[in-house]
């Protein structure tokens, strides 16, 4: 446990004054100072010790004991240095590889604390310690490189060079702050020696109509003026109570912190209680009670404390208040659910009544974590759940407090980035917000199409229309108000313009919990009348009508369904089918097949559901090859695989629209179960079109 968190948690027995000892021997000293939790003035001695110590392994002892202090002050980097030293100079215990993976963790430097852990579990085997913090590790990287949506940012105008932490609403418009902070103008006069700061108080800000934070100033109050430790402030249902924690500093004295509470008077607080919730007996007195947490109706207060009945370290206990008899009841702990052999501190109780709270017992990124558990009944709560990266970090985490709802608020980090060594961060989660932008183009000039009518609706019954300004786009737009696409939602899409045949497409929202934009670009098919439109290929054999199926090649069915679905999403249009033939054969002949082919495809489509009334079949015969396939073209083709090539290209279907008149009924074609009974039609043995046969063997087609 590190002294900051040991100072700022305000959670340990107040350690007795940092006085020379009367014993001689500058390590001496130093390890006295060590054991009263002086870290600041121990490092100091354990370095004017170095030089004066003789022996090899009392010096590896001593960088270790200058190692630990600068962990304890959390100064990971420092630490680093001296722990390295410390396993250079043959410092044979054990921890000494596990302790420098955790500062190399709380600097985020995961892969190297991976390789010291493992160094701790090959000198220490079966230490389910070592494994833990490998997987610790693992996972915090993986928090790390996949963040949750959070944002956070330093409070530049609340905090300071020196410590500022531990922030509370005391107002029920949550416009006014008040926090801890060891900064200049706290009434505790003297230096901290572990820490080499002031003593901390409490300060106040209060945020303006824009969102800005005033100057910080120390909190009024008849409990101000002491030369003790005092923060942590929480307050009751009506703001109308505060409860805090004290440490008392008294010179050579272990007193402990307790819990304390003063009521509102005019802007400051009256005289202070104290809370009566350490258990009595020899060594209450050096037990600390503090972080207090009242429930959102005041009938529980949890708080973290040292006393006796605990899992180790600093434990959440919770004490509830009787109305009737106005007293509070004796601590229950609570649980190996939420507690660890390590330390949980600064609980908080959300209105919906789940419990935060920040600990280094349970799996996190670096030192001190934030941790959620939800509620699961009358004071319970449900399993624990990491805040992961960014609310956490390699660095501490905690005193978390929000404002109003749970997706935004405060909390106090030591991580880069901020002004002092603690300091206070705001976090807010941004909404997840979804739009639409879409381009339109002619399909064949690749233009952009001006004025199309783009139409969306979506499963949540919503829907809206706008048409494409004149760069052929739009992005939901709208009297310079945006519209975004819904959470949870599907959508259809469909674009249409004059003389154009529909283009349709969806989007869905649905299980997407990231900010996404939508990009669609529509390509649509002028379609005025006589205009021929192609078909993906439909192939036929020589001399036949039948649709061509080459298994693992080509399926001309699937290419008819290019058209079936256009006839599906233009209800309204009605369409000709245009067969070819290549040149081979007789032209009477070929006339004839190519009818039979378009008849064909006729027959498929009415097979799909498609009325028989919105389409037409006609042969062209050879009349009409593509360009460049002219007989004379192919002719001039040096090989007979380019010549088949050729021919193949001109036994073709196309289609043009007739018109846009056909008035749809609901027929079961275009409603449900059309697929259904065109798969009957097939698997019953159906066919389309005869074969063509010759007339005899001296008349061919093709």
């Amino acid at each position: 446990m590190n002294v900051l968190r040991l100072i700022i948690c305000l959670s340990i027995a107040f350690g007795f004054s940092s006085v020379a000892s009367a014993q001689k021997g500058l390590v001496k000293d130093a390890d006295l100072e060590f054991r009263n939790e002086a870290y600041y003035r121990a490092a100091d001695l354990y370095k004017k010790a170095f030089p004066k110590t003789p022996k090899p392994a009392d010096k590896a002892r001593i960088i270790y004991k200058i190692a630990e202090c600068y962990r304890l002050m959390t100064n990971a980097k420092q630490a680093q240095v001296w722990y390295t030293k410390a396993i250079k100079s043959k410092y044979d215990d054990p921890l000494v590889h596990f302790y420098l993976g955790q500062v190399l963790k709380e600097q985020g430097k995961y892969p190297e604390a991976i390789k010291a852990y493992k160094e701790y579990n090959a000198k220490s085997p079966g230490n389910k310690r070592g494994e833990d913090a490998v997987k610790a590790c693992e996972l915090a990287q993986k928090w790390k490189d996949k963040p949750t949506r959070h944002e956070v940012n330093p409070e530049v105008l609340l905090n300071s060079r020196q410590y500022d932490f531990s922030p509370a609403f005391s107002d029920k418009r949550n416009k006014t702050l008040i926090f801890t902070s060891s900064r200049q103008g706290a009434m505790g006069a003297r230096v901290d020696e572990r820490t080499g700061e002031n003593f901390q108080d409490l300060f106040t800000s209060t945020r303006d109509k824009k969102g800005k934070w005033s100057e910080p100033t120390l909190l009024q109050g008849e409990f101000i003026g002491s030369e003790h430790h005092e923060g942590f402030a929480a307050f009751n249902k009506k703001r109308s109570v505060m409860y805090f924690t004290r440490c008392r500093n008294v010179k050579n004295q272990n007193l402990g912190c307790n819990i304390w509470y003063a009521s509102r008077v005019g802007q400051g607080f009256g005289k202070a209680v104290k809370m009566e919730l350490k258990p009595e007996g020899d060594g209450a007195d050096t037990m600390s009670v503090g972080h207090p947490a009242i429930s959102p109706d005041d009938n529980f207060l949890i708080f973290a404390s040292d006393m006796p009945g605990g899992y180790g370290g600093k434990d959440l206990w919770m004490t509830r208040f009787n109305k009737k008899t106005k007293a509070w009841s004796k601590p229950e702990n609570l649980g190996a659910g939420i507690n660890t052999s390590q330390n949980e501190m600064f609980p908080f109780v959300h209105q919906d009544g789940n419990l935060y709270f920040s600990s280094d017992g349970h799996v996190g990124m670096g030192g001190l974590d934030m941790f959620k558990a939800p509620k699961t009944g009358e004071m319970q709560w449900g399993e624990v759940e990491n805040l992961q990266s960014p609310l956490n970090s390699e660095a501490d985490d905690y005193g978390i407090t929000f404002d109003g709802v749970e997706d935004r608020g405060y909390f106090t980090s030591n991580r880069d980035g901020g002004k002092g060594k603690d300091d206070i961060w705001s976090f807010r989660l941004p909404p997840v917000l979804f739009t639409l932008q879409c381009v339109v183009y002619d399909k064949d000039t690749r233009k952009p199409v001006v004025g199309a009518r783009v139409k969306v609706a979506g499963t949540d019954n919503s829907s809206f229309e706008v048409t494409t300004d004149a760069n052929g786009g739009f992005n939901l737009e709208s009297n310079g108000e945006t519209r975004y696409i819904n959470p949870n939602t599907t959508y259809a899409i469909q674009v249409d313009q004059e003389d154009y045949l529909v283009a349709k497409d969806k989007i869905s929202t649905v299980g997407k919990d990231e900010s996404t934009t939508f990009i669609k670009e529509f390509y649509i098919q002028y379609a005025a009348e006589e205009v021929v439109i192609r078909l993906p290929e439909v192939r036929y054999a020589y001399n036949l009508a039948d649709l061509q199926i080459i298994p693992g090649e080509v399926n001309s069915q699937d290419s008819l369904n290019v058209l079936f679905q256009t006839l599906v999403e233009n209800p309204t249009i009605r369409v000709e089918l245009h067969s070819h033939t290549d040149h081979r054969g007789k032209a009477d002949y070929n006339r004839k097949l190519s009818q039979a082919r378009a008849q064909s495809c006729v027959d498929y489509l009415i097979s799909r559901g498609i009325p028989i009334e919105r389409m037409s079949a006609k042969g062209y015969g050879e009349d009409k090859p593509r360009t460049g396939l002219a007989p004379e073209d192919i002719a001039q083709m040096k090989t007979k695989e380019e010549q088949e090539a050729a021919h193949q290209k001109n036994r073709r279907t196309e289609f043009i629209v007739t018109g846009f008149d056909f008035q749809p009924e609901n027929t079961w074609g275009v409603a449900a179960g059309f697929e259904k009974k065109a798969d009957d039609f097939l698997n019953a043995g159906g066919k389309f079109s005869d074969e063509i046969k010759p007339e005899n063997d001296n008349t061919t087609g093709e």
